[in-house]
């Protein structure tokens, strides 16, 4: 038979091979393709070919099952057509690494060598007088019985003291038996989960519980929301509305998230999967989890190792485990019939895939659970625009948790304009030797906290220690040489570092221009704000949380289990610790820098902006001391930072609706965003400038300027990257298909030609950043 099958390489299409057994839809195979060979699936039946002497047989099946269940398959079809993308990048993506591996032949499955009584007894047992002189031989046996008939070997060797002889002698009597036994590697077996912890909902989780669990009930819609091949987004899609939970920080979202898993999976027996952002996956948000339903949770991590992370895909697939709880890629779970989807900080920019295929899974996650009939329930402090405005239009339900738990305010915020505090050290007679970097209020505050035994979290989201280093004689900054940002200096290393391509070099000791010995280092980092805060208070015990402390596995834990135990006092880092922690006794939060985000050339710069600083005030003042907010900021009256001060979403959202109306930007409209990207400027501009004059023809051709608007070309905010030029245009359309339908004639018919240039193109539709 001919059968269809999806390769993970840059080609919209699948391709024909043949076979000689029938193989279900979703079966891994291993096929020649240009001299190589490679894993793929496969997904359908092929029509005759006129030509079958040139059709190439399939090599190898190696699934006995299919590894991409049905209803992932129909959401990976959903993914490649609404996205753009070949539907064998779409399932590789959404398996575990080892099944797309084409080095292996099977699965890295890990054994365990295990003996066991045999299953049927000779007549000759070890309480026969014949066994009266192998007394060892008898205890290793009695132990066997102790132990259910069944113990590994390696620990009746190691720790009981059971020579191999004596294993030997028991196999060749015939009353045990040694077989290798499939055993799951589950890097979180050993950690204690603690006791469950039980609260009282509040009348707004009750309200809300209600509302989910009525939802709960209803049954699936047989996958008719990934059916479409027409590029409808989510929220076009058919089934239940999803669920935008709305609750202040410190609200009990996580409560209402465990009591609906409860109703589902304990109560209906369905399955559930929790998308939580990266950064949460610490043991202590799994602990949460595993304690109240032990077991069943299967953690999908992506500081697990590959063989972890496929034991975990297998026990879900099996039935064995009901709860996937994971990042972005856990959206693919293999979990048997779905019950509910949790999308955790649904704001997140990090659950939109920045390589091919460009998914959001938030998005996905509305598809999967329409299709389910699952309960979708997406949280946050901070919504994004696109779901606020889908729950003030009636296509997401809205649930509001306006309190905080047990009646606690939340905490005061204070604004330290940063103009102003210069202007004061301008004028002062003590001049300041240093940077401004910590204000007199906020050192105040941070000694005040020190001297009752309080904690402390500073945020600064910008790592290193100096943001650039200029020669004051020229004016020369040092810039990366593949990418157009300047380098950062990270003065633990002692280098120069580019965030972009990792590139590294010494730290200058004289200008490369004018020669001049005059340099210096501005900006300010977190490595600078720890020495600036060591300096100050040298007793402190402080703990610096971003990219370069949090590198090794299970880091965060460490660092946030010394928060826990209280042997910090004061946390500093990035945006990672702006969301997710829970400490009573962290009871003052000091922001340094407020603007750093605030005015890079992206449409989601003030979003960004009020979500990080309301999430990290919400750190603040969960446990009885309560607590406040210091922000550091030079641009006081902004929307943003206004909205943040009064923790007032509802008002930013109305402002930022209005910003974006004129000229229209998400959520008011759709947004493509499409790259060339080469290694020559100029050929770059010139394809660039080729493809957006296709489409525009297009357009015109089909009267769609109106409906679909063409924006730029023009030089990407970053142009230059790892070497690679950038130029692009944006497309603007309020019909989602229509969008679609041009993007795919551009993915078909895009002539963008690789050449001497190694030119690319990339469609990233609903794009996050357009830097």
């Amino acid at each position: 038979m001919l059968v269809e099958v999806a390769l993970p390489i840059p080609l919209a299409r699948t391709f024909t091979y043949r076979i000689e057994q029938a193989v279900a839809e979703g079966t891994r195979v291993r096929v020649p393709f240009s001299g190589r060979k490679l894993v793929g699936w496969v997904v359908g039946e092929a029509a005759p070919a006129r030509e079958l002497k040139r059709l190439r047989d399939v090599e190898r099946v190696l699934d006995d099952e299919p590894s991409v269940p049905a209803d992932v398959l129909r959401l990976c079809r959903w993914i490649a057509d609404y996205y753009i993308t070949p539907l064998g990048v779409v399932l590789r993506g959404a398996l575990p690494a080892v099944l797309s591996d084409t080095g292996r032949s099977d699965p890295p499955v890990k054994t365990r060598r295990v003996l066991r009584i045999a299953r049927e007894l000779p007549t000759l047992t070890l309480r026969d007088e014949t066994f009266g002189r192998a007394h060892r031989q008898r205890e290793c046996y009695e132990v066997l019985e102790a132990m259910g008939g069944r113990a590994d070997a390696a620990h009746l060797a190691d720790a009981l003291g059971f020579s191999a002889p004596v294993l030997r002698a028991l196999v060749e009597k015939g009353v045990a038996e040694i077989v290798d036994e499939r055993t799951e590697r589950d890097p979180l077996a050993d950690m204690d989960p603690g006791e469950p912890v039980h609260h009282a909902p509040t009348a707004a989780q009750t309200a809300a519980l209600a509302a989910l669990f009525e939802a709960a009930h209803r049954g699936p819609v047989d996958g008719e929301a990934m059916t479409t091949t027409s590029g409808r987004s989510a929220t076009d899609a058919p089934g239940a509305a999803p669920f935008l939970l709305h609750g202040v920080t410190g609200s009990g979202k996580t409560l209402v998230y465990i009591e609906l898993l409860r109703e589902v999976v304990e109560r209906q027996g369905r399955g559930a999967i929790v998308l939580v952002p990266e950064i949460a996956l610490t043991p202590q948000t799994v602990s949460r989890f595993r304690a109240e339903f032990g077991d069943v949770v299967a953690v999908l991590h992506s500081a697990l190792s590959d063989g972890e992370r496929y034991d975990a895909w297998l026990a879900l697939r099996e039935g064995r485990r009901r709860i996937a709880i994971g990042a972005r890629s856990a959206i693919f779970a293999p979990v048997r019939d779905l019950g509910a989807i949790i999308v955790d900080e649904e704001h997140e920019a990090s659950y939109k895939q920045s390589e091919a295929p460009r998914y959001h899974a938030r998005e996905v996650a509305v598809v999967r659970a329409a299709a389910a009939g699952a309960v979708c329930v997406l949280g946050s402090a901070t919504p994004a625009l696109e779901s606020w405005h889908n729950a003030q239009r009636g296509k997401f339900r809205l649930l509001q948790l306006t309190e905080r738990v047990e009646g606690r305010p939340l905490p005061p915020v204070q604004l330290v304009d940063l103009r102003a505090e210069r202007k004061a050290d301008q004028k002062s007679a003590i001049p300041r030797n240093r940077p401004l970097i910590i204000a007199d209020s906020l050192i105040d505050a941070l000694n005040d906290r020190l001297l009752r035994r309080e904690q402390s979290i500073l945020l600064l989201n910008r790592r290193g220690y100096a943001t650039f280093v200029q020669c004051r004689g020229c004016g020369h900054v040092w810039h990366c040489e593949q990418c157009n940002v300047s380098l950062t200096y990270h003065r633990g290393r002692k280098r120069l570092v580019c965030h972009y391509c990792l590139h590294e070099e010494a730290p200058p000791s004289l200008c490369s221009e004018c020669r001049s010995e005059d340099l210096a280092f501005r900006g300010i980092g977190t490595e600078q704000v720890e020495r600036e805060i060591a300096d100050l208070f040298p007793n402190a015990r402080i703990a610096r949380m971003d990219v370069d402390t949090t590198s090794a596995k299970w880091s965060h834990h460490e660092i946030l289990e010394r928060v826990r135990t209280g042997e910090i006092d004061i946390l500093l880092g990035t945006q990672m610790i702006a969301k997710g922690l829970d400490f009573p006794n962290v009871t003052l939060v000091g922001v340094v820098n407020a603007d750093v985000a605030m005015n890079l050339p992206d449409f989601r710069a003030s979003e960004r902006t009020f979500q990080l600083l309301t999430q990290v005030a919400g750190r603040a003042g969960r446990g009885p001391r309560g607590g406040s907010v210091l922000i550091q900021t030079a641009l006081p009256q902004h929307y943003a930072i206004q909205s943040a001060l009064a923790h007032d979403f509802v008002a930013f959202a109305e402002r930022e609706l209005d910003e974006r109306a004129e000229p229209e930007y998400p959520p008011h409209t759709r947004l493509v965003n499409i790259v060339v990207s080469g290694t020559d400027e100029r050929a770059v501009q010139d394809a660039v400038d080729q493809l957006a004059g296709s489409v525009l023809a297009l357009l015109q051709q089909h009267n769609a300027q109106e409906r679909v608007v063409l924006t730029g070309p023009a030089p990407c905010p970053i142009d230059r990257i790892r070497g690679r030029w950038r130029w692009h245009f944006l497309l603007r359309s309020r019909s989602a298909s229509t969008l679609g339908a041009v993007c795919r004639r551009i993915q078909t018919e895009g002539d963008i030609k690789p050449g001497r240039a190694e030119l690319r193109m990339i469609i990233d539709r609903d794009p996050v950043s357009l830097l």
